[in-house]
């Protein structure tokens, strides 16, 4: 790996993490800050830091692969090949991949053909880790502290965007509308969630049965879930091809959940977490 990009609550923080991985030393790396961290209002809208760490004398072989993005999009990352003796490449490159992969794979075979599936299909058949909520079934609820303290937030953000409440008789749950509801899911969804989370507080700061809170614009939760699934289908594949694990970004709980589940009846693939949040993550490895 001749470099990484990592997320951290400021640049010292994800550049220790990318430091780690690597396994190397400040003075072996170049260092870019892609990303500064700010701290938003009252947390919300806050913004980790993202830094890309390169090695300096990086020597590894090209290879040029379609990356599944963390947002379940396809970027094509092309790594930089730095061999010395290129000329060599052709007659040894074969011979010495296929030797390295077995030792490192523990004598696995890579380069297994997976057959083309259609992931949009496959997710569609995957039951919901978020229930399915009919808003027919809801009322719809006018008067209450956490409409006014949601409103109020969306309000400071400066962001013109409707609050509608309805429930269920215990849960409750807001939709939220108009011009600036993409400024108000956040990347990865993380503006919604950290409202959501503080709303929920809001709605249980006096004890007795707790009450879920959720809250969702554009059905963005219902979309990054089949997203996350179709994610997790095409990370799988790639494992069984490669015959090497694949570490995913950090992720929130709910997240992690949505790719083990879907993982869970694959029986190519394991999953297992590592770390801790909110830099816990997911690693598929082959059975």
């Amino acid at each position: 790996m001749n470099f990484t990009e990592k997320w951290g609550t400021d640049v010292e923080t994800a550049v220790s993490l990318a430091l780690e991985e690597l396994g190397a030393t400040r003075e072996e790396v170049d260092i870019d800050v892609l990303e500064e961290p700010s701290r938003g209002f009252f947390g919300i809208g806050s913004k980790l830091a993202l830094v890309r760490v390169s090695l300096k004398n990086p020597v590894q072989e090209v290879v040029e692969e379609e990356v599944p993005a963390f947002v379940g999009e396809e970027n094509k990352v092309k790594k930089t090949e730095t061999r010395k003796n290129k000329d060599n490449k052709r007659d040894l490159g074969k011979n010495k991949k296929n030797s390295s992969n077995s030792k490192r794979n523990g004598g696995r075979n890579n380069g297994r053909k997976v057959e083309k599936r259609d992931y949009d299909k496959l997710a569609e058949e995957v039951d919901p880790i978020m229930p399915i909520v009919d808003e027919s079934s809801l009322t719809p609820l006018t008067e209450h502290e956490v409409i006014t303290f949601v409103e109020k937030i969306i309000k400071e953000m400066g962001l013109e965007v409707q609050a509608t409440a309805k429930t269920d008789g215990k849960d409750i749950f807001i939709y939220l509308d108009g011009k600036d509801t993409g400024s108000v899911i956040g990347k990865f969804g993380s503006t919604l969630d950290a409202i959501q989370y503080l709303a929920s507080l809001v709605v249980n700061k006096e004890g007795g049965e707790y009450k879920r809170v959720v809250i969702d614009a554009e059905n963005y939760r219902a979309k990054r879930e089949k997203s996350l699934e179709k994610l997790a289908m095409r990370l799988a594949d790639k494992v069984v091809r490669s015959g090497r694990s694949y570490k995913l970004e950090p992720m929130n709980p709910y997240e992690r959940k949505v790719i083990h589940s879907t993982l869970q009846k694959d029986g190519r693939v394991t999953t297992r977490s590592e770390g801790q949040d909110p830099y816990r993550r997911i690693i598929i490895d082959l059975k």
